[in-house]
């Protein structure tokens, strides 16, 4: 039975959103799908572990293999390129069906997971998590692309808490298991220990998942796919480098900006041209839940990842505390997060999509309200508040709007909408971080001048502090330093910091206007009709 998708005129209303709300666009028997939805779950907490087990374990990587100096690029290198593959997997799936690019990503995965643990410097480690990252790209996209396939609306609204479940507890135990693994086995089985949950879900899906045939022969858009990777690269690299190892305004970084440009300029006009663009134009220029996802995830994006990079540092330097209570400060964003990512999903089938992004987002933005207020004598209760507004946020928004964008496109455009929303999500949250990385160095070095100039006797070695504040992150040299000192540079880097909430609230002010672009009415209103395939066999 060939697809069909349409928007029907001639149906009641009534019908049409019956239709929209209770079918899925593929249909598998019971069994068959519990298989499929075990198997994405499965990889949802691959990739969510993934994502905290790893910075667990760094610290020994770098006494066993060295090369601190490029550290920083383990993380960096993954994040790049599961960024830039994002819509390359989404399209992809979209022109010849989601399993067999699901399976490869997960092979990547897996195979830069146990390259990984066989490294035997640090620049091979980095190399390795590229791989990693390629395949990370398609896990999450993917696994949310079939699920729109196989689930409606009201299914996907009801089985919500079980996606947030996976990802929350992924979360949560991540840095336990990380350091357990570490501690007592070895470094390398933080990397080994994705590779018989990543079996699991290629076997289930494997499997189990059947597609209808794709009849349409199209030719892939190498240009465009390579233009946009290689624009978003240079970008990213930009971002990761500017206001650390070089100026912003040095040749390196306006030159790697400069070809990003030239090359976003290549990739918009092989688009043009394309017959099967990787990123369709038109689908932003007619969709209106799209470009509001896309703007609201990016801004989103910025604000609550810079929460997540810069609220432990001001617990640890500024309040003072070991490593372990600072990391726990992101637990209430997380269970903030996974409950009313439950409770959103829910309600989006009564009030509709854009009442919940509001909240979500008035939500965010008093949370980045109390964290501008954060204080050397900030209580716990306080931050964890703050923490489990962000979370709220994030979580009334996110589901409600990727499972808006799912309901608004075709089927055969369900792969790139929806790894497009994932993809605006975490350019915004790069961007964000360097945004506020770049505000924090340049309010710390006002500081430094203002010391540099003072007579005070205590002022060169006040200098130094500023310059490298390690001491106020490491327990025991903090208490070498003189009460005097200690509060002097507390209450520098307390004021530093103040700076890069203040931009998180603009910036989260910024999403909350955003959210008012989302369509009003019903979320069955926004719905395309597709009528329900049922897979021949095997594709």
């Amino acid at each position: 039975m060939i697809e069909r998708e349409t928007i029907e005129p001639n149906r009641p209303a009534s019908g049409r959103a019956s239709t929209a709300m209770f079918t899925a666009p593929v249909q598998l028997p019971p069994r068959q799908r519990r298989l499929v939805t075990l198997g994405i779950m499965t990889g949802m907490f691959l990739g969510a572990l993934e994502a905290t087990v790893v910075g667990t374990a760094m610290p020994t990587v770098v006494a066993r293999l060295g090369g601190i100096e490029i550290y920083s690029w383990v993380f960096s290198i993954y994040l790049l390129t599961s960024t830039v593959t994002m819509p390359v997997w989404g399209k992809l799936s979209d022109l010849y069906g989601r399993r067999r690019f699901y399976l490869l990503g997960v092979g990547l995965f897996l195979l830069g997971s146990a390259l990984c643990g066989q490294s035997g410097s640090m620049k091979e480690l980095i190399g390795f998590r590229a791989i990693q990252g390629l395949g990370a790209g398609a896990l999450l996209p993917l696994g949310m692309t079939i699920i729109g396939d196989m689930y409606s609306l009201a299914e996907r609204a009801k089985m919500q808490g079980l996606f947030s479940g996976v990802w929350g507890i992924a979360s949560i135990v991540g840095p336990l298991v990380g350091g357990l693994i570490t501690d007592h086995i070895s470094w390398r089985w933080v990397f080994y220990f994705n590779v018989p949950f990543g079996i699991a879900a290629a076997l289930l899906i494997g499997l189990t998942l059947q597609e209808p045939p794709m009849e349409r022969r199209v030719q892939i858009d190498v240009k465009g796919a390579a233009s946009f990777a290689g624009a978003i690269v240079l970008f990213l690299l930009a971002l990761m480098a500017g206001g650390r190892q070089y100026e912003w305004t040095s040749p390196f970084i306006l030159g790697l900006m400069g070809a990003s440009l030239l090359l976003l300029a290549v990739f918009v006009s092989c688009e043009r041209n394309a017959p099967e663009p990787i990123i369709p134009f038109s689908l932003f220029r007619e969709n209106r839940m799209l470009r509001a996802a896309a703007l609201n995830g990016l801004l989103a994006g910025m604000a609550m990842f810079g929460s997540i990079s810069f609220v432990p540092l001001f617990v640890q330097g500024v309040i003072g505390t070991n490593a372990t209570r600072a990391g726990s400060v992101l637990v209430p964003l997380t269970l903030g997060w996974t409950s009313f990512s439950v409770i959103g999903s829910r309600l989006l089938l009564v009030v509709g999509y854009r009442p919940l992004v509001i909240a979500g987002m008035t939500s965010l933005m008093a949370g980045f309200v109390m964290l501008h207020q954060l204080s050397p004598e900030a209580s716990w209760t306080l931050i964890y508040s703050d923490m489990f507004l962000i979370g709220m946020g994030m979580g009334l928004s996110m589901v409600t709007l990727l499972i808006g964008v799912q309901n608004s496109v075709h089927r055969r455009q369900l792969g790139i909408a929806t790894s497009a929303t994932q993809f605006f999500r975490v350019v915004g949250g790069a961007i964000g971080v360097a945004i506020m990385g770049t505000v924090m160095t340049l309010r710390m070095q006002a500081h430094v001048a203002q010391a540099r100039s003072a007579s005070s006797p205590m002022a060169h070695e006040v200098v130094r502090l500023l310059q490298h504040p390690d001491a106020l992150i490491d327990p025991l040299a903090r208490a070498r330093l003189p009460q005097e000192m200690l509060t002097l540079v507390r209450g520098t880097l307390a004021d530093a910091l103040q700076g890069v909430f203040l931009v998180g609230l603009i910036i989260s002010g910024l999403a909350l206007l955003s959210a008012f672009l989302v369509p009003p009415g019903r979320a069955h209103e926004h719905a395309i009709h597709r009528e329900s395939v049922v897979p021949a066999g095997d594709d």
